[in-house]
């Protein structure tokens, strides 16, 4: 942990019989801050989903780094309801791709309607999934729906949604930050990712990322996000 603006001055606590240890970040000055966050946002903004992916090897240590950051979200009663799985394996993100374009062609042909499929019609997508395969790293993102304790009885978790939500979150930017891209695919149902990746009976699937580099050719759609006078409102 950077402890770089931490004051870990103070004293131990025990409150309701748990021990709390001391915790002050100290901030910084208005400047500063105000040139921390506007630098941060534009990062942020030059983060686009991508779906032209280049099979260049990313290193494991980095996906290890990016998933541990992930980890550091905050969730109810501090349940951590979540598990990340990476993938590398060629064999089974074929299997991945075969599984998720199935689902990709039912929904397309049967199941969205013809306003969602209008709306879907600037992003360029299709049932074709291949980034899947040439991604070098596939994440799959589950949700702990409960814990289980060593007996097998059901423990429970709580705001599972909210958690993973924010940890996907937390994922995206620290994928972006390693100088990867990644695009949020969600074929829907994904019972299959469960059974392809013998996943325990308490887990399902929430978010399956490809992860890795642009290739020479990507493009993305010229799209643009709202204002942010369309989306934030103060009340002072």
């Amino acid at each position: 942990m950077n402890t770089n603006n931490i004051d870990m001055a103070g004293k131990e606590k025990m409150i309701n019989g748990y021990k709390h240890i001391p915790y002050r970040n100290k901030g910084f000055i208005a400047e500063e801050m105000s040139s921390r966050s506007e630098d941060f946002y534009q990062f942020l903004d030059s983060r686009r989903s991508v779906r032209h992916f280049s099979d260049n090897v990313v290193p494991e240590e980095v996906i290890n780094n990016i998933l541990k950051s992930a980890a550091t979200a905050p969730s109810g009663a501090h349940k951590q309801p979540w598990k990340f799985c990476a993938i590398s394996n060629a064999k089974l993100k074929s299997e991945i791709r075969e599984a998720a374009e199935k689902e990709e062609q039912e929904n397309y042909n049967n199941r969205m309607s013809e306003r969602w499929l209008k709306d879907l019609a600037p992003l360029g997508t299709d049932t074709n999934k291949e980034f899947l395969e040439i991604a070098p790293w596939l994440i799959v993102v589950f949700k702990e729906v409960y814990n289980l304790d060593e007996n097998g009885e059901k423990l429970t978790n709580y705001y599972v949604n909210e958690s993973v939500g924010i940890a996907c979150g937390m994922l995206i930017s620290a994928i972006h930050n390693a100088g990867l891209v990644t695009l949020t695919h969600t074929p829907s149902p994904m019972n299959f990712l469960a059974e392809l990746l013998e996943r325990p009976k308490n887990e399902r699937a929430y978010l399956l990322l490809p992860v890795g580099y642009s290739s020479e050719d990507a493009v993305v759609p010229d799209i643009h996000r709202k204002s942010l006078e369309e989306v934030i409102q103060y009340y002072t």
